[in-house]
């Protein structure tokens, strides 16, 4: 298993299995029951800060601390070509754009850049941002714009690169965002505590969730988009319902820090990582019947042995 802290994680859409990457400079995949794949990825590059993984499940990439990316095959565990350079500090967010075209990547040099993956070459010009670090990139389910958070902003821009709006409200900086499938609304998490929800097309504040007691660091929507889910360095996952703008039930808790959590793409599970180094899976059905009846099962990867608890 990872032995440092898990920063990054993904779905593979097909298996459900879910990859995770740690500060170990590894990534790792385990299938739904906990059981590890063989293949990981280990190159260099010192930890992984993020990974995003290809809409067709054979290609993941990856951004480390030494600011290259990495373009791995899933199944082989292998890297493609060699590493990617142009940023000048940490990689801490990437994307694939829908039609899988181009992949972006944010650093903390405050730089965003977009690549072609077929070649590991740059397709534009890097773009310098006025939020200071890229802390979360995200392109729209249309894939004709993309945004980008930091400190405090985030910024619309259309597929070429060009700034349509400058959204601010948060207090700190932005940490992660998701679309609405219509590409109409965004969700954004921040060091402020807040998950807020603003309308794509003019920035207008819709909705403030509040609730954690410590930075969000990651959000995912369920497939319905009733609910968001947050992940947050309060050791807590809490589960958010869109109709009524409130928490649903108790937060999920780990023993640390929460950096990463991942929605699969069945919608059924939840998985979450971060500063105690091991990924737990937890079922959404159960954990809504928890808020309403009192059950919740949680499966955790403590690796190298898979615990189920029942709570």
């Amino acid at each position: 298993g990872h032995s440092k802290c898990i920063r990054s994680l993904a779905y593979l859409k097909a298996s459900c299995n879910v990859m995770s990457a740690s500060d170990d400079g590894s990534i790792r995949q385990r299938k739904r029951d906990g059981e590890p794949v063989e293949k990981s990825c280990d190159g260099g590059g010192g930890p992984v800060q993020s990974i995003a993984v290809h809409v067709d499940d054979t290609t993941v990439v990856s951004g480390s601390f030494d600011g290259r990316l990495r373009l791995w095959n899933i199944q082989e565990g292998s890297m493609i070509g060699d590493p990617w350079e142009g940023h000048d500090a940490p990689v801490r967010c990437l994307d694939w754009s829908p039609d899988a075209l181009e992949i972006a990547s944010g650093s903390q040099d405050g730089t965003i850049r977009r690549w072609n993956p077929d070649t590991g070459r740059q397709i534009a010009p890097p773009i310098k941002t006025s939020h200071g670090w890229v802390g979360a990139i995200k392109y729209s389910p249309h894939g004709d714009k993309f945004i980008s958070g930091g400190d405090g902003a985030i910024c619309v821009w259309s597929r070429d690169g060009k700034l349509l709006i400058e959204i601010k409200g948060h207090e700190l900086a932005v940490t992660s965002f998701c679309w609405s499938k219509d590409s109409a609304h965004i969700f954004s998490g921040s060091y402020d505590c807040t998950i807020r929800k603003w309308r794509a097309i003019d920035g207008k504040e819709l909705v403030v969730l509040r609730g954690h007691t410590n930075f969000v660091r990651s959000l995912c929507l369920t497939p319905n988009e009733r609910y968001i889910v947050s992940a947050s360095t309060d050791y807590s996952v809490r589960i958010w319902d869109l109709k009524t703008n409130q928490a649903v039930g108790d937060p999920l808790l780990h023993d640390d820090e929460v950096l990463a959590v991942a929605m699969s793409p069945d919608g059924k599970c939840i998985a979450s990582a971060g500063l105690d180094k091991k990924i737990c899976v937890w079922s959404l059905e159960a954990a809504l019947e928890r808020h309403q009846v009192g059950v919740l099962c949680a499966l955790v990867f403590l690796c190298p042995f898979l615990i189920v608890f029942v709570i």
